[in-house]
C-alpha cells in the first residue's frame, strides 16, 4: 500500500482530524486484540463438558479429562482476569459446578453467580488477600479421589493469593514486594522471591488440594512463558527457576534494605512441596505471542502492513521505547502507513517522587524522541487496564507532546526525571483508560507510521 501520508486516514475516520483518527484506530485495534484474550472467551471455546468426560481443544493441544460421575467439581484460583474466566467456566460448567472462590484485584470482579469472588489489594499484598486466601483454601477441605479442582491463574495473583511463611509478616511481604517493584526487578524475579516467602506459592497449594485431580488453566504474564512463574506456580512444584533469591536481592541493592525476618527466612533451605496426588494437566490460555497474532489479523484486515519490533518485549523501559521511536522514524516514506508492534514487559526503576507507570513512561520517553516528527504516533498500554498504581491502561505519544506540555505549562523532561509522566499525560489529555479488561498478557505497544 502506498499513500501519500498527508492524505491518509483510517477508513470510516475521514471527518476527523489526522491525529484523532489514528489515535481512534489505535484505540480500536488495541481494543480488539484484547477481546480476542478475554478469559471468559478463551475458556468458552474450550468445548462443553459431556457425560464423564471434558475433551478440551485449544490451540493444537488436546486434553481428555475424566469427570467421575459421583465426584465435585470445584473452581478456585486468584488473577486480575481470574473473574473473566471464572465467567466462562460458569457457562460452561453449569449446575456441574459444585463450588468455587476466585480472588481478584479490586474493582476488577465480574458478574458471577456460582463462584464466590473476594477482593484483596493489588501490586502490595493485604490483609483482605489473606482473609481471601484463607477463604479460599476452605474451599477446597475435604476432597477426595473422584473430585476435580480447576485452578485458575493469571497476573495479579501473586499478590491476591497471600499466605506468609511462619515468622514473616504481612507487613514485612508486602514493603519486600514494594522494594522489588520500585527497583527495576523483572516479575520473574520478584516472582522467585514472592515463592520463598508464601506457604501457598512455588507448588504449596497441592497441599491444599490433595488427592484430588487438578487442571491449571492460565493466562500468562511474564516474558519467559515458564508456567511455574505465573502467580508464582502454586500449582507447580517442580521450579524451572533455580535463582537464589538473596542473590536478586542484593543484585538491586536490597540486601540489608528487607526486614532481618526475609532474610532468615530465604536463607532457609526450600521445603519442596508434595507432586499432586491425583492428575494434574495445565493449560495455557492466552500469553502476548496470541496477542501479537490478534493484531496482525485486525491490521491485515484494515489493509495495513503490520511489523513487529520486538515481540518479547523486555529489559529497561527507556532502551524500547527508543527502539520503537526509531523503528517508526525508520518507515520508509513509500511503506507507510505501517503499523508497528511490540508486546512484552519492560522493567522501570523508580527513583522519583511521580506518579506513573511503564507504559506511561514508555509512551513518555518515545515522544520526546519523536519530537517534531509529524507523521508518527503510538499507544503504549497494559493489557489489565491498568499502568502501575494509577488508573490509565497507558497513553498515547506522539512527535507533538512536547509542545502541549508547554502550552500545559510543563517540563517533559522536568517530569520524566520525577517519574511523573501520568500528571503530565493527565494535563494534555493523553492518557488511555480502559478499565478492568478481562485478561492480562502484559503489555502492547502499536505505533503508527503514516
Amino acid at each position: 500500500m502506498s499513500i501519500p501520508s498527508p492524505c491518509w486516514c483510517p477508513d470510516g475516520m475521514g471527518d476527523l482530524p489526522q491525529a484523532a483518527a489514528t489515535r481512534a484506530l489505535l484505540k480500536n485495534i488495541y481494543v480488539e486484540a484484547l477481546d480476542a484474550v478475554r478469559g471468559e472467551r478463551l475458556v468458552e471455546g474450550l468445548g462443553i463438558p459431556q457425560g464423564d468426560h471434558w475433551r478440551i481443544r485449544h490451540r493444537g493441544k488436546a486434553i481428555n479429562w475424566p469427570l467421575h460421575p459421583e465426584g465435585r467439581i470445584f473452581v478456585i484460583g486468584a488473577g486480575k482476569a481470574a473473574g473473566s474466566l471464572a465467567r466462562g467456566l460458569e457457562t460452561l460448567l453449569g449446575d456441574r459446578l459444585s463450588d468455587g472462590c476466585v480472588i481478584v484485584k479490586h474493582g476488577h470482579a465480574e458478574p458471577l453467580t456460582r463462584i464466590r469472588q473476594l477482593q484483596a489489594g493489588h501490586p502490595i499484598p493485604d490483609a483482605q488477600g489473606v482473609d481471601a486466601t484463607a477463604e479460599m483454601l476452605r474451599t477446597v477441605e475435604g476432597l477426595t479421589e473422584r473430585d476435580s479442582v480447576i485452578v485458575l491463574l493469571t497476573g495479579g495473583a501473586s499478590a491476591l493469593m497471600v499466605a506468609p511463611i511462619e515468622g514473616v509478616t504481612l507487613q514485612e511481604k508486602a514493603a519486600v514486594t514494594d522494594m522489588l517493584l520500585r527497583s527495576g526487578a523483572s516479575i520473574e524475579e520478584i516472582n522467585a522471591v514472592r515463592k520463598r516467602l508464601s506457604r501457598v506459592k512455588g507448588g504449596g497449594l497441592l497441599r491444599h488440594l490433595q488427592p484430588a485431580s487438578v487442571l491449571t488453566l492460565l493466562i500468562s504474564d511474564v516474558p519467559s512463558g515458564n508456567l511455574d512463574m505465573i502467580g508464582s506456580g502454586p500449582t507447580f512444584p517442580c521450579s524451572a527457576d533455580f535463582t537464589d533469591p538473596m542473590a536478586i536481592l542484593a543484585r538491586y541493592g536490597l540486601e540489608q534494605a528487607v526486614p532481618a525476618s526475609i532474610r532468615h527466612a530465604l536463607a532457609k533451605e526450600m521445603q519442596a512441596p508434595p507432586e499432586p496426588a491425583g492428575r494434574h494437566e495445565a493449560l495455557m490460555l492466552a500469553d502476548s505471542a496470541m496477542l501479537v497474532e490478534a493484531v496482525h489479523g485486525i491490521a491485515a484486515r484494515e489493509g495495513l502492513s503490520a511489523y513487529d519490533v520486538d515481540a518479547g518485549m523486555a529489559g529497561n523501559t527507556h532502551d524500547a521505547a527508543l527502539r520503537m521511536a526509531d523503528a517508526l522514524r525508520a518507515v520508509p516514506p513509500q511503506d507507510r502507513p505501517a503499523l508497528l508492534v511490540s508486546a512484552g514487559e519492560t522493567t522501570l526503576q523508580v527513583k522519583g517522587d511521580g506518579l506513573g507507570g511503564r507504559n506511561q513512561e514508555f509512551a513518555l520517553v518515545a515522544a520526546l524522541a519523536l519530537a517534531g516528527e509529524g507523521n508518527a504516533a503510538l499507544l503504549a498500554a497494559g493489557t489489565d487496564g491498568t499502568d502501575g498504581p494509577t488508573d490509565a491502561a497507558g497513553a498515547f505519544a506522539d512527535g507533538a507532546l512536547h509542545e502541549r506540555a508547554r502550552a500545559a505549562g510543563l517540563d517533559p523532561a522536568e517530569m520524566l526525571a520525577r517519574n511523573d509522566s501520568y500528571r503530565l499525560f493527565k494535563a494534555t489529555g493523553d492518557l488511555v483508560h480502559t478499565g478492568p479488561t478481562g485478561t492480562n498478557v502484559m503489555d502492547l505497544v502499536l505505533g503508527m507510521a503514516f
